[in-house]
């Protein structure tokens, strides 16, 4: 449960809590000599904080002084501000039940002694980096939920998260430990919208109908028309039928689910429309949790991938300043594109396709034994690089682990790469770039690729790119396109890349955004969360 500011118990924790220790202080120094007393209090604190070797590097080169339990507005000020943190810590969606606020306020209740207070010290420093790290770089480790998410957070040291505390204002340091980023706090935002909806009843009853279009009239097109109200779609209206209002207000609702903009609410439109609120609020919470695993600077400017979204964007400043559609890694074993972040250095014009070697030698060499003249558009390459005749080549004698040659794509409109690629070198052999197949780009869900991130206005977003460093970047383009010559062209200036999975994300200005969990990652993250302890504290409505 968490607790508001104002709630009676939480200004009962700020009263009890100077007063427990002061009161120990006191009768503790009335029987003990103030040497003993400090001995005692530093020997509780090394002991207790044995186990954590950061800790007890921390608490060593501080000479055992306390953080929190010493007498004084500072530790005060401290005290509060933990406290306080502790008891909203559900407000960002972490558990908080792993912050164990009522064990230390009994801890503090019990204490007797300076010995005591040395246990407590550290249980309130546990508590501390507990909730710091999970705040600032995610309550899981992203690689042991979901392998393809290829993300590894740093967590800051004890000793570091520490002294931040005893060196400025500790309310400010801790509202500090969240992502800094406007879509964190757009996303929070949207988690306390849901939670009073969800509260308040959510959307109303769910829209019983196969198909909806406009001109249809009955219980369900009021169904319809009421369930949009309540989400914002449209204003109260006492309309009977499927009316143009209607219309606009589903192809509204359509843009702001990925879906097709077609004003007609059929199985797939009326699915997403009838996802509960509660599986909203979960998305949102999911997606916070990965704001975290993405808390580094994203760069001024930077291409944000996000697969569910089947979309190529650069921002500049959090402002999209171009976007395309994109076609993502199939779902399939091994084809699923993973999420990671990198840095643009260039693109290639007319680029060669060398194929990898696991496409190679599991889908063309087949085709090869059966055809030696299959997939003609390929040439083979042995180990010198030299290119190889397929009627000299027993296709026969080779498989998986003997397969000696390279198969290359010479640069052609016909190239699976298209005329340009986008290249941020990375060990996943991942990048962005055209195809000619275009019609792939008119489906809703486009999970095509082998993995790579296809661009369905490649030459648009080379522009893009190179308007920074060419005074006519069409022009300089297109003339190096003319020289069908393989080219590489360097960006004066490297562009981060941060390959995303959300299924709820945020706008600058608009609607939040939802989407489908295209490779069910959502859904493996967020029962890792509940399993950790993370909770909807919202009644089901």
């Amino acid at each position: 449960m968490t607790l508001a500011l104002g709630h009676p118990c939480i200004r009962k924790i700020f009263r009890i809590v100077p007063v427990v220790l002061t009161v120990v202080s006191v009768l503790y120094a009335w029987t003990v000599p103030a040497a003993a007393q400090e001995a005692a209090f530093r020997q509780a604190v090394a002991e207790a904080a044995a186990q954590d070797r950061d800790l007890a590097a921390f608490y060593q080169e501080q000479t055992y002084r306390p953080v929190w339990t010493g007498e004084g507005a500072e530790h005060l000020a401290r005290r509060q501000a933990l406290v306080q943190v502790l008891a909203r810590a559900g407000v960002h969606g972490l558990p908080t039940q792993r912050y164990d606020l009522d064990g230390v306020m009994t801890a503090m209740r019990a204490a007797r002694s300076q010995r005591d207070l040395g246990q407590v010290e550290v249980a309130l420093s546990r508590a501390y980096l507990r909730y710091a790290r999970d705040l600032q770089s995610g309550v899981l480790v992203p690689s042991e939920v979901v392998s393809d998410i290829k993300r590894e957070v740093a967590r800051r040291e004890a000793g570091a998260l520490l002294t931040e505390i005893l060196s400025g204002d500790p309310a400010r340091t801790m509202r500090n430990l969240a992502p800094q980023s406007n879509e964190y706090a757009r996303l929070l935002k949207q988690k306390l919208r849901l939670e009073k909806l969800i509260a308040d009843g959510g959307w109303g009853p769910t829209v019983t109908a196969e198909k909806l279009r406009p001109g249809d009239g009955g219980p369900a097109v009021i169904a319809l028309r009421n369930r949009l109200i309540a989400m914002g779609y449209l204003a109260r209206s006492a309309a009977q039928t499927y009316d143009m209002r209607l219309q606009q207000a589903v192809q509204a609702f359509q843009a702001d689910h990925g879906l097709e903009q077609d004003g007609v609410a059929g199985t797939t439109t009326l699915g997403a429309l009838n996802t509960p609120a509660l599986d909203r609020l979960k998305s949102v919470i999911v997606a916070m949790e990965r704001e975290r695993w993405l808390s580094e600077e994203r760069g001024e400017r930077h291409i944000l991938v996000n697969l569910t979204d089947f979309s190529a964007r650069i921002l500049d400043n959090d402002e999209v300043t171009f976007a395309t559609r994109a076609v993502i890694g199939k779902n399939d074993q091994n084809r699923r594109s993973p999420e990671f972040s990198d840095e643009m250095e260039h693109m290639v014009i007319n680029p060669t396709w060398h194929v990898p070697y696991s496409i190679a030698v599991n889908e063309y060499l087949p085709q090869m034994q059966r055809n030696p003249g299959a997939a003609s558009h390929l040439k083979l390459y042995n180990r010198n690089g030299r290119e190889v005749s397929r009627g000299a080549v027993n296709f026969g004698a080779y498989n998986a682990r003997n397969f000696p040659f390279a198969i290359k794509q010479p640069p052609s409109e016909r190239n699976a790469l298209g005329l340009v690629k986008f290249m941020f070198p990375n060990k996943y052999n991942i990048y962005l770039h055209d195809t000619p197949q275009k019609a792939l780009f008119d489906l809703e869900k486009r999970d095509f690729s082998h993995g790579c991130i296809r661009l369905h206005q490649p030459f648009d977003f080379a522009y893009a790119l190179l308007a920074r460093q060419e005074s006519d970047p069409k022009a300089f383009f297109q003339s190096v396109l003319d020289t069908r010559r393989e080219t590489y062209v360097q960006l004066e200036q490297h562009v981060p890349v941060h390959i995303i999975y959300r299924t709820a994300f945020t706008q600058a200005q608009g609607r939040p955004q939802y989407r489908g969990d295209v490779y069910g990652r959502d859904a493996r993250i967020w029962e890792a969360l509940e399993k950790a302890g993370v909770s909807l504290d919202a009644p089901r409505g």
